[in-house]
């Protein structure tokens, strides 16, 4: 694995690669790697001829009285992890090689509606910090495929939307999310969940899931199953940011007939902030079916009664 700390020197060793015909695979990442990350990389392999992935602590995301500080900056054990899979390049620039101008003068790109909800709405700037970023790297790279999280299902979304309004030439694949045995997401913070609460965070998963299994039983009062699972994540022990459900694509709140549905929560630790989602796919047919029954039978709640009457009257498909 060949290692630059310059963006001219990566680009002149990726320069031979295209040369060459070479397919040029990106995994982006801000280190202390795990086994989530390296399975990204694996992806790329698989997908691509020539994978890089890049190592930035990105100052532009962390807002104020944020973790930037003391985010873990494991670089030995990270180039360790990835020279034993074999990835083929690694690019960890400092600050002054990404934001050359500082970050005050920096040109940023800022994707509307979607940064402003879940995450952005308790981290303000911090989609903005990740989309200049990661729009900074996508040229840097100019990859044909670039793979990120499922985990950070926000991020994933917002980097989708940047990429199609922007008609930037890279395909973007997501990779599933990585699980301890007992359901906590893989991630880079969980070194800073104490040892008193480490048998309790799976809470977040667990709750998630319940509303996972709830919908897909056909229980459609979104608003009642958030502040149960809200309620059992308290009675843990924990602080809850937010709790929603949301259509998968827009990550508006969803509607009785969406069919891509997320459930995403995050949730504070003594020490950490601890993100996740789940995903519901469901059966159209079956939906439908479903809605009608309820339609006849009046079980909605009373926010949903104008929308039940366009419904009936057929002005509307949305509920």
């Amino acid at each position: 694995m060949q290692t630059f700390h310059h963006i001219h020197s990566l680009r002149e060793a990726l320069a031979q690669e295209r040369k060459a015909g070479k397919r040029i695979g990106f995994v982006p990442t801000m280190g202390n790697l795990h086994a989530a990350h390296i399975e990204l990389v694996k992806i790329a392999q698989q997908n691509c001829d020539v994978v890089v992935t890049s190592i930035f602590v990105n100052p532009l995301q962390f807002g104020l009285n944020e973790d930037w500080d003391r985010y873990p900056r494991t670089l030995a054990a990270d180039t360790a992890k990835l020279e034993a899979a074999n990835c083929d390049y690694l690019f960890c620039p400092d600050e002054k090689e990404i934001y050359p101008n500082g970050m005050a003068e920096q040109t940023r790109v800022i994707v509307p509606s979607m940064t402003d909800v879940l995450c952005g709405a308790s981290r303000p700037g911090h989609f903005e910090g990740v989309t200049t970023v990661v729009t900074k790297l996508f040229n840097i790279v100019q990859p044909e495929e670039a793979v990120f999280g499922l985990k950070d299902f926000q991020q994933l979304a917002v980097i989708r939307r940047m990429v199609e309004d922007l008609c930037i030439p890279i395909k973007i694949t997501a990779g599933e999310i990585f699980r301890e045995a007992d359901g906590l997401a893989m991630s880079s913070r969980n070194g800073f969940i104490t040892p008193e609460e480490r048998p309790r965070v799976n809470v977040l998963n667990r709750s998630l899931n319940q509303v996972k299994t709830a919908i897909e039983q056909g229980r459609k009062d979104f608003s009642n199953l958030m502040t149960d699972a809200h309620q059992q994540i308290e009675a843990s022990g924990f602080r809850v940011d937010y709790l929603s459900v949301c259509n998968s694509r827009t990550l508006e709140l969803a509607v009785y007939d969406d069919r891509e549905i997320t459930i995403l929560g995050a949730m504070y630790t003594k020490g950490a902030r601890l993100i996740d989602n789940v995903s519901v796919n469901l059966v159209s047919d079956g939906w439908d079916k479903q809605i009608e029954a309820d339609l006849s039978n009046g079980k909605f709640d009373s926010m949903t009664e104008s929308a039940i009457s366009e419904y009936k009257a057929g002005k509307t498909t949305k509920l």
